[in-house]
């Protein structure tokens, strides 16, 4: 009786296991895994083993579908831009980004500002980040904050990390001393 116990016992056991991986089969399929979630995320981008950006984000949805994929930030995004040792040149925030791994891309929207080590401020609805160009650029209205002046205009052209930028229309008033530098 023991012996038939066990037998039965054990039939149920594999029953349960082969029902478990045919259920595993189900639901892990690509379909069920497009969107990967993670939390508290760092990560680095470095050139010839230096770090140069530095993105952290509260949520990363990884979409994985092979017709769009894109990383998608909805609950904000800070991009440090550092120096080679290290130090942070300038700074990004947005309260969403999506990056399209394929194109090179990082597209912040929503409250997006860049500030930097020399106290200049962009602020922007929409900044386009080219990782390959290492530029950003956006065809929306802009206000850039210096010591001492504020530029307004439409669309910006920039480096990356703020050491140089143009305003595609600009507004607003500048520092005579500046005009004179730019002429000479």
């Amino acid at each position: 009786m023991n012996h038939f116990r066990f037998l039965f016992l054990l039939f149920v056991v594999l029953a349960a296991c082969d029902q478990v991986a045919k259920r595993a089969d189900v639901l892990y399929t690509q379909d069920d895994t497009v969107v990967e979630v993670a939390r508290d995320v760092e990560i680095l981008y470095s050139d010839s083993a230096i770090v140069r950006v530095r993105v952290t984000a509260p949520t990363l949805h990884n979409h994985t579908e092979r017709e769009d994929p894109r990383q998608e930030f909805p609950d904000g995004i800070k991009i440090e831009f550092l120096t080679p040792n290290l130090t942070v040149r300038s700074t990004l925030t947005a309260k969403f980004a999506e990056r399209r791994q394929d194109k090179g891309l990082v597209v912040a929207r929503d409250s997006v500002v860049l500030t930097t080590i020399e106290r200049e401020t962009l602020e922007t609805e929409e900044l386009i980040w080219d990782e390959h160009a290492q530029k950003v650029r956006t065809d929306k209205f802009v206000k850039v904050t210096k010591p001492g002046e504020v530029i307004y205009g439409f669309g910006l052209e920039a480096n990356q990390d703020f050491s140089f930028w143009k305003i595609t229309v600009p507004k607003g008033t500048i520092k005579a001393e500046q005009l004179d530098k730019a002429v000479q």
